[in-house]
């Protein structure tokens, strides 16, 4: 298998979607001029107005990491707190960027089966102490859809919004796959965020087809107040900040941001169909956006890696498979027979019966 051979270990693995690259084409035309002042910044922050149908601030940022880092730091205070699912990235995979940018708030993990957070949970932790010796509780962060690749309800969002306004919490959303939970849902922006009640939103554009990108929206205004500040002082504001802005106009004005994400979705269902039944195979999770989680036995795995395939196994012990804006049929119907033979040997290596020979995909 060559090098740059479709994988399913991450969507980040994708390359540009045709929408991104030609609005990144289109700014290179010319001059412009620098630090978000260009028409492409204007235009990018209208279209996500026009898509959140509504007057909400805008920020652009390099990646996930800052963006959800600088907004909790912005809704924080370093004596506060921030409430998130044990699983939750901010968590388990920002090397502690959360705290350091908002001067020590300390996040409150809450043990989750599936990486969602309930309104019960949330209160248990807001109100197991009051005391001046403990961190005050400031913010409840969701990751739309969860590490495990399942989406919040809306009735799920708005429950947990009416338990953070009970409790005098923020609420902030963690999109870095915001398109894919639309999709599954099959809703409108406004309806899964501010009209829930979520204060703001990180909207992941990376994970969805572009070369970078992720946009911070306050739908707060007031909630805003300075960030263009942190952004700078974090390195996160782009001196030719129109190529991180264009591909945003590119994706919003042709639709591709929810068509990509339909077609990830689609092709996660169309493997997690594929491999039912197979024998040892079990899914972990429900298939509700891109990623499929999946339990199998060790030699399996270490079978699907020796014929080139790569995955992550680092959530409940299972394989994951992420499928993206491009993922192709072919290749996909390849890692479905790699993982069917693998299974199949497997059970005849138990039955004692001699293996089939391994077959090249």
């Amino acid at each position: 298998m060559s090098d740059d051979a479709q994988q399913f270990a991450s969507d980040n693995y994708s390359g540009i979607c045709p929408e991104a690259f030609a609005a990144m084409e289109a700014a290179n035309r010319g001059h412009a001029p620098a630090y978000g002042e260009d028409a492409w910044t204007i235009r990018a922050a209208d279209a996500l107005r026009d898509l959140f149908e509504t007057r909400c601030e805008v920020f652009f940022a390099f990646n996930g990491t800052a963006a959800n880092s600088l907004a909790l730091a912005s809704l924080c205070q370093s004596y506060h707190s921030v409430i998130c699912a044990d699983s939750a990235h901010v968590e388990t995979d920002e090397c502690g960027a959360p705290e350091f940018f908002s001067n020590g708030s300390k996040l409150l993990a809450v043990r989750t089966a599936n990486g969602k957070l309930d309104p019960q949970a949330i209160r248990s932790v807001a109100m197991a102490r009051s005391d001046i010796h403990f961190p005050k509780c400031r913010v409840v962060t969701l990751t739309q859809p969860t590490e495990t690749g399942q989406v919040y309800t809306l009735d799920e969002i708005r429950a947990i919004a009416a338990t953070c306004r009970v409790l005098g919490l923020s609420l902030h959303m963690d999109g870095s796959r915001f398109a894919n939970a639309c999709a599954s849902l099959g809703c409108a922006p406004a309806d899964m965020t501010w009209r829930a009640g979520v204060d703001v939103l990180c909207f992941g554009g990376t994970k969805n087809g572009m070369h970078a990108g992720e946009a911070v929206i306050f739908f707060d205004p007031s909630l805003a107040e300075d960030f263009g500040y942190r952004c700078k002082q974090a390195g996160q504001l782009a001196s030719k900040m129109r190529f991180l802005a264009a591909p945003w106009v590119g994706m919003l004005e042709s639709g591709a941001w929810l068509r990509n994400a339909a077609h990830a979705n689609a092709c996660a269902r169309r493997f997690a169909e594929g491999v039912a039944g197979l024998p040892g195979i079990e899914p972990l999770f429900p298939v509700e956006a891109n990623a499929v989680f999946l339990r199998m036995p060790p030699p399996v795995m270490e079978a699907l890696r020796a014929r080139g395939w790569r995955f992550y196994t680092f959530i409940a012990g299972g394989a994951r498979f992420m499928f993206g804006w491009d993922t192709q049929g072919p290749r996909l119907d390849a890692l479905v027979r790699d993982l069917a033979e693998a299974c199949a040997d497997q059970a005849e290596s138990q039955s004692g019966t001699r293996s089939r020979p391994m077959s090249s995909s």
